[in-house]
């Protein structure tokens, strides 16, 4: 299996999963975000998606609380510059790219590589909280994460 190593081979590996993989992958860019705070709801969802088999029930129960989250936190974004809570933000709209009703999605969606973008911006939400002296590339973290969810898929 060819090495990840940009985001034009990321994406083109992502548009090949079917959709449920896109989906879970999605959710691994989402929940390799580690906030320092979560909304329980949303750690609840989140915890669900990742710990089972689901059914469209429960991925439109995660959707809904996700795409809550992302709203509620959406109005904090640019206030006071709350990294944190921007941090959050993202994580939430991460989660709900990934679990986007099929009804809601074109064929030109990707739902995984929509969930890898916010997740990156969660990702700099946090650097920017921390003012770390050395970056973390989650892209790079990304590449790694598709590359052994291909690998086990394979």
């Amino acid at each position: 299996m060819p090495s990840i190593t940009n985001d034009q081979q990321l994406k083109s590996a992502l548009s090949k999963l079917p959709l449920k993989s896109q989906r879970a992958i999605g959710m691994l860019f989402a929940t390799s975000i580690q906030l320092p705070s979560v909304d329980s709801t949303l750690a609840k969802a989140m915890e669900l998606i990742m710990a089972s088999e689901y059914g469209e029930s429960e991925r439109e129960l995660a959707y809904k609380t996700a795409k809550s989250v992302a709203t509620k936190t959406y109005t904090a974004c640019g206030r006071d510059t709350d990294w944190d809570a921007q941090a959050e933000h993202f994580v939430a709209a991460a989660c709900s790219a990934a679990l986007t009703p099929d009804g809601q999605l074109s064929a030109v969606n990707n739902p995984a590589w929509k969930a890898a973008i916010q997740a990156r911006m969660a990702n700099n939400c946090l650097m920017m909280e921390k003012d770390l002296e050395e970056p973390q590339n989650e892209a790079v973290r990304q590449y790694r994460i598709a590359e052994e969810f291909l690998q086990a898929q394979a």
